[in-house]
């Protein structure tokens, strides 16, 4: 693990209250952003006071779990609020393949929180006990976005165009009728190249303001806005909301209405869904006193998609372990919903049919408190950015009913939300 910190700088963490100050999205100053924001409530956050790299691994989780409780024991810490995300705070993007490098955590220099209900807080990490805040970028309230358009946005195919992806989800199902494999998740990239520097302020706020309902994140350049939550730490508390199942939006409410019935009704939808929720089920609940989920899928309804959705949530046992939200997310990590089932076949699968590497898509993202407290999410409607390069993934869930041409067309609409964000 390689952790970019000044050997002989001491660091100060404080953390005030302070007024609500609205739009979260609009206090950063510049590109460098961490952001987890619903409903305007959450964490946005710039510049780095520590970067630690993780290796990769099967223990690029427990490398960066390790590493987090002794990260300010030499420092001083003056934590005013004392609620969930204050104090120091770590931000953190994991690869989906334990094979793949990329996992990172960082914490940011500055960390405005807002709960939602009137309580916010702002979190200074620097080497002064007072530091100048203006000179650290902080305005007490939203600030106009002055960044450049993006341009026009030229589009490239990535590892397989639509026939070839079409080709592996064929193969996918042959392979489950074949087997003891139930489920895989095929993913595929597309490449966006814009006329400037991408600005992942731009992006944010259009994905936050289109996509109330899901977690618009940012981290390291990794930006999107993720209808599934991974899993959220409130102490003993533990959920999480797992998504499986899909059918487009209808053009009015009453083919709407019809559309999210098909979907309850639909067996091969229902049975990806299943998959997914046993497989957090069986993850989560060694680790827990209690656990509990809804008997049967709600329809979770987002502008472009309706998803089948269950909320699984649980009490921690009380066993003397201590144990953190990154833990829990690397425990439950990957989840059938965005693997398969049983998970290492579905894994090997996915390696031998999409022919690329999905870096930190369907990745855990999101944030920890050195509490152990915290909220990640599943890299999902998301893309990596680099200079004027945008990769934009989407994936599906393949059974023995999947068709092909099926599956493409929902690959499609999950793009949606990023193309629209990088289009403007």
């Amino acid at each position: 693990m390689v952790v970019n910190r000044p050997e002989t700088e001491r660091l100060f963490v404080r953390s005030v209250a302070i007024p609500d100050p609205g739009d979260l999205l609009g206090l950063l100053p510049q590109p460098d952003a961490v952001a987890w924001v619903s409903h305007g409530a959450g964490l946005a956050g710039w510049g780095e006071a520590i970067r630690a790299t993780l290796p990769a691994g099967q223990d690029r989780f427990a490398a960066g779990e390790k590493w987090l409780p002794s990260l300010f024991d030499a420092d001083d810490v003056d934590d005013q609020v004392r609620v969930r995300g204050s104090g120091p705070v770590a931000f953190g993007t994991f690869t989906f393949d334990a094979s793949s490098e990329g996992s990172v955590l960082i914490v940011p220099r500055i960390l405005v929180g807002r709960d939602g209900h009137g309580q916010a807080w702002l979190t200074t990490v620097t080497p002064e006990r007072d530091p100048d805040l203006q000179a650290l970028g902080w305005a007490a309230a939203p600030q106009s976005l002055l960044a450049p358009p993006l341009g026009a946005v030229r589009w490239q195919d990535g590892s397989l165009p639509g026939p070839q992806w079409e080709q592996a989800v064929a193969e996918a199902v042959t392979a489950i009728k074949a087997g003891s494999l139930r489920k895989v998740v095929l993913a595929q990239d597309l490449f966006a190249t814009a006329a400037e520097t991408i600005d992942v302020r731009v992006l944010l706020r259009w994905l936050a303001s289109r996509y109330p309902d899901c977690f618009t994140f940012a981290c390291d350049g990794l930006v999107g806005a993720t209808p599934e939550l991974l899993i959220r730490q409130s102490g003993r508390q533990v959920s999480a909301l797992v998504l499986a199942g899909t059918t487009p939006r209808g053009d009015d409410p009453a083919q709407d209405e019809a559309l999210g019935a098909a979907l309850l009704a639909s067996a091969k939808n229902t049975e990806e869904h299943g998959y997914a929720v046993a497989s957090m089920r069986e993850t989560l609940g060694p680790l827990c006193e209690t656990i509990d989920s809804q008997p049967q899928p709600v329809l979770i309804k987002l502008p472009n998609l309706q998803h089948l959705g269950t909320w699984v949530r649980g009490t921690l046992a009380a066993d003397g372990t201590s144990r953190s939200a990154l833990g829990l997310a690397a425990a439950v990590h990957p989840t059938a919903a965005v693997a398969g089932t049983p998970t290492g076949a579905a894994v090997e699968l996915i390696r031998e049919l999409e022919h690329m590497d999905r870096e930190r898509y369907a990745g855990p993202v999101g944030w920890v408190d050195t509490e152990g407290n915290g909220e990640w999410g599943i890299a999902l409607r998301c893309a990596q950015l680099s200079g004027r390069t945008a990769r934009l993934f989407a994936g599906c869930g393949i059974v023995a009913g999947s068709d092909p041409a099926a599956e493409l067309a929902e690959a499609q609409v999950k793009f949606r939300p990023m193309r629209g964000a990088l289009a403007g």
